[in-house]
């Protein structure tokens, strides 16, 4: 890792109180991103209040946000990101053969509309830094405004988190191999 992990001893209150919130939080632990933002406090304490909403609270279920997630993981070869949303999105329902092809930068096949959609949209966000109208206009139909709006949501901070994972090189944990090539 990039940036010293920090023990609670070395901690300061600040740290020691970010890293506690997050771990009575609903994740129940500290996010490995959190590793390095608890090098300025006040940045870690606001992006995993983000973090929170984004996994747990948004209106889209479960597995249009693990798609998001892992088609955002994928993007940016974040293997700590993938590894742990992949488990989730296989909790989540998505087909473990979708999870493969987005994986090897194939197109999946969906047999959901609004996933493939959700696929199509994020990918192409990431891509181009923008949407086309009738991409977007679908998306509108299919997931509402807000929908829309907490799926960009999710895509901007997990790019948050995957660029973290990758710049301060944060490892899998022990044991776990990278499933990602580049």
């Amino acid at each position: 890792m990039r940036v010293r992990d920090l023990s609670p001893d070395e901690m300061n209150a600040d740290q020691r109180s970010v890293a506690a919130e997050a771990a009575a939080g609903k994740r129940g632990r500290v996010p490995a991103p959190l590793r390095a933002w608890l090098h300025s406090p006040e940045l870690g304490r606001r992006a995993q209040k983000l973090g929170e909403f984004i996994r747990y609270d948004t209106t889209l279920p479960p597995h249009l946000s693990e798609l998001a997630i892992l088609v955002t993981a994928r993007y940016w070869t974040s293997h700590y990101e993938w590894y742990a949303h992949k488990r989730e999105g296989l909790k989540a329902g998505i087909d473990p053969a979708i999870i493969a092809t987005i994986a090897a930068r194939r197109e999946p096949a969906f047999p959901d509309p609004k996933a493939k959609l959700v696929h199509d949209y994020v990918k192409t966000l990431l891509a181009k830094g923008r949407v086309p109208d009738l991409l977007h206009a679908a998306a509108a139909c299919m997931l509402g405004e807000q929908g829309v709006v907490e799926l960009v949501g999710i895509v901007g901070y997990y790019t948050l988190v995957a660029l973290t994972l990758n710049a301060f090189e944060i490892d899998l944990p022990e044991g776990e191999s990278p499933e990602l090539g580049d």
